[in-house]
């Protein structure tokens, strides 16, 4: 018998809701959101993120506009404890943002927990115990009130311990954990044991999480999961039932979804999707979702390149290039009738009119994107074989987005000349565009330090006729060399894609470094060539200012 053996699993069984009122609901509000990057994202990691990478993320997360984030599982990890620590000593944490911790429903995590949030304005403590029926048979072999005695006396910890520390405003969450295989009387019958405990009201509600820990349906079951359980569960006006789903059969965003239109209030998800297995639910996709439906998601993603950026930078993990809203391919057209649909569509659109445009469901300007990602020559097999004569002949390993941007080049210059392109002719064209693009910026020199996780540039810069010295402080040499640069250009500039390789072997081998940067929202792209990488990569940021509408202004001037 094949190991491919489908008998052994058996169906999902349905939920016995017969006057279901979801599926006749529709989004007209964005739901409160919780981001969960630093723990559950945070855990997901083969690399956890160092202190510096969360402080980074976190005040990104801040910044895009969440008001709940949850920071770690402080009583098991040291590292989220001091991580925790530094957020409150630091006076990281606004007055409107609340910060949430996890924790298990055992007394010595519980103490461990509050002596993290000490001195915190206000705090989610998310307590949870697995109710699941394979959890409690398999795993804590435990009957029903042995799980649930569980989650009552870590209610009545969590109520004590907060009432040692009333300076700090309180919000309680408790979690059924694997709450999608959990009876659902079973999952009411022990959150109702936990709110008597904890008593909440309307003026001061508790956060009822329901979590998919992981999927088992298709998103309208857990739909009626949710519509059931908030139909018959006590103290309904006094709690946010909160949904956490994970996306084990690719369906996690729907899910979401669904249970906001069953009577879900908060949503706890990730950027971009980075959780466990498949991952978590994708806040940004579900956000971006309200938004093209003409709902304020009440989160601020409008500057998408550099959310990008900055989440490739904190976690170390790719995006795909169809990854919706936020991939480098999702507005682009290779198609030519899609092409033209898209230009005709363009061609009509006025400002104010609502946005009806043939395969963009968003315009790519709310995210900062340029139209140049919209329409691209039809020529997947051009890209292909200009990278692979590059490669082949002189070693360039030129990444996807170097790609697209240099076969638009040798296209142009092929139909100039209306002949076949030698390779020696590629490799200068190449040289020509991007390399000795030197004109009005030069780069004359530079130093780097590097302290506590920051780089320390200092460099000579050559501006039209006149050497100016800038200086900043950043995450990397790139991103100081940028700051330090912002103030000498009129446009508003910022990396969006880097990538560097050897050009040859030992010694004498030098470095090449590649560069995309928004300039204004237009996508330009640079080249350095030098024996030293720190230099290829900030020649490669000039090289791409250089050919920028910047370097014309500044000629001008």
């Amino acid at each position: 018998m094949s190991a491919f053996d489908h008998r052994k699993y058996q169906a999902f069984p349905p939920i016995k809701l017969p006057n279901r009122q979801w599926p006749d609901q529709v989004i007209d509000k964005a739901p409160l959101w919780c981001s969960v990057d630093l723990r559950d994202g945070n855990q997901a990691l083969m690399e956890p993120m160092n202190v510096a990478q969360k402080k980074r993320l976190f005040l990104l997360l801040v910044e895009l506009g969440f008001k709940e984030i949850e920071v770690g599982f402080p009583a098991a990890s040291q590292l989220d404890f001091d991580f925790l620590r530094l957020l409150v000593d630091e006076s990281l944490i606004p007055d409107d943002v609340t910060v949430q911790v996890l924790t298990q429903a055992r007394e010595a995590l519980i103490a461990r927990t509050f002596e993290s949030l000490a001195g915190v304005k206000s705090a989610i403590v998310h307590m949870y115990n697995s109710t699941s029926t394979v959890q409690r048979e398999q795993v804590f072999r435990l009957d029903t009130q042995g799980i649930k005695d569980i989650a009552v006396n870590g209610a009545k910890l969590l109520k004590r311990y907060a009432q040692q520390h009333p300076e700090t405003h309180w919000t309680f969450q408790y979690s059924p954990e694997s709450f999608t295989g959990t009876e659902l009387e079973y999952a009411v019958e022990v959150v109702d044991a936990v709110t008597e405990v904890w008593q909440p009201t309307a003026e001061h509600p508790v956060i009822i999480n329901l979590p998919a820990t992981v999927e088992m349906s298709t998103p309208n079951v857990y739909a009626d999961q949710i519509e059931w359980f908030a139909t018959h569960v006590k103290r309904r006006e006094a709690m946010h039932i909160s949904v956490h789903t994970h996306n084990d059969r690719g369906c996690g965003v729907a899910a979401a979804e669904l249970a906001v239109m069953a009577g879900a209030d908060r949503i706890e998800g990730t950027l971009l999707g980075n959780g466990e297995r498949t991952g978590n639910m994708d806040i940004i996709i579900m956000a971006m979702n309200l938004y093209s439906q003409g709902v304020d998601p009440q989160l601020n993603l409008a500057d998408m390149d550099r959310i990008a950026r900055t989440y490739k930078e904190c976690t170390r993990l790719p995006i795909h290039p169809r990854h919706p809203y936020v991939g480098e391919l999702v507005f682009t057209a290779f198609s030519g009738s899609h092409q033209d649909a898209i230009n005709k569509c363009l061609s009509g659109y006025e400002p104010g009119d609502y946005w009806q445009v043939a395969y963009l469901p968003i315009d790519p300007a709310d995210l900062g994107r340029s139209y140049q990602e919209v329409i691209r020559i039809n020529s997947q097999s051009g890209k292909g074989g200009v990278a692979y004569v590059l490669e082949r002949e002189y070693g360039l390993q030129l990444p996807r987005w170097m790609q697209i941007d240099f076969s638009q080049l040798v296209q142009q210059h092929a139909e100039s000349q209306a002949t076949e392109v030698s390779p020696q002719s590629i490799r200068e064209l190449f040289q020509q565009n991007y390399v000795e693009s030197s004109v009005p910026y030069r780069l004359n020199g530079y130093q780097v330090t590097r302290r506590d996780d920051q780089d320390s540039l200092v460099a000579e810069v050559l501006i039209g006729t006149e050497e100016v010295t800038i200086s900043s402080l950043g995450g990397g040499v790139v991103d100081a060399f940028v700051q330090a640069l912002q103030p000498h250009t009129p446009q508003n500039i910022g990396v969006v894609e880097y990538s560097e390789h050897a050009l040859g072997q030992g010694e004498d081998a030098q470095a090449i470094a590649y560069v995309q940067l928004t300039v204004d929202g237009a996508r330009v792209c640079g080249v350095g060539i030098s024996e030293d990488i720190v230099n290829a990569s900030l020649s490669a940021i000039l090289s791409a200012l250089n050919r920028s509408p910047a370097a014309q202004q500044v000629c001008a001037a």
